[in-house]
């Protein structure tokens, strides 16, 4: 799927389109540069399964939580170096608790996806100022 915004909000309805395709237990992991609307886009994911508070970049939480059904879980990695900090996240212990993981930075961690069942990668690439080329594969 590929997806042209001109606004964060037609980021966020794009991100809800996709949400209608997961399901508990995907992982979704995002690449673009800072800015390029990745946590907007979780924004949209989290929008879909009703939370209705506001969705923050977890840059040094590491992990935020958003409880709605399924529970989205919104991880960070622009700070985590390699698998072992990774681990020390709790990262994997999410994989069981039966929602949504969003992963801003994923390629931070090369071969993250190999490790994970059902992956979704979203692509954000900037086009202007708040344009958006939204690229999803699974």
């Amino acid at each position: 799927m590929i997806y042209e915004t001109s606004s964060p909000d037609e980021t966020i309805a794009a991100a809800e389109k996709l949400a209608e395709l997961l399901r508990p237990g995907d992982t979704v992991l995002y690449t673009g540069e800072m800015g390029a609307g990745k946590t907007h886009f979780t924004k949209g994911i989290a929008k879909h399964f009703g939370y209705t508070e506001p969705v923050t970049s977890p840059t040094f939480a590491i992990v935020n939580e958003y409880d709605c059904d399924p529970p989205v879980f919104h991880f960070d990695l622009f700070r985590i170096a390699d698998f072992d900090e990774l681990y020390a996240t709790g990262f994997f212990d999410y994989l069981d608790r039966g929602g949504i993981i969003c992963v801003e930075w994923s390629e931070n961690i090369p071969g993250l996806a190999d490790e994970l069942e059902s992956v979704w990668t979203v692509d954000i690439q900037k086009t202007g100022e708040n344009g958006r080329k939204i690229i999803i594969n699974n």
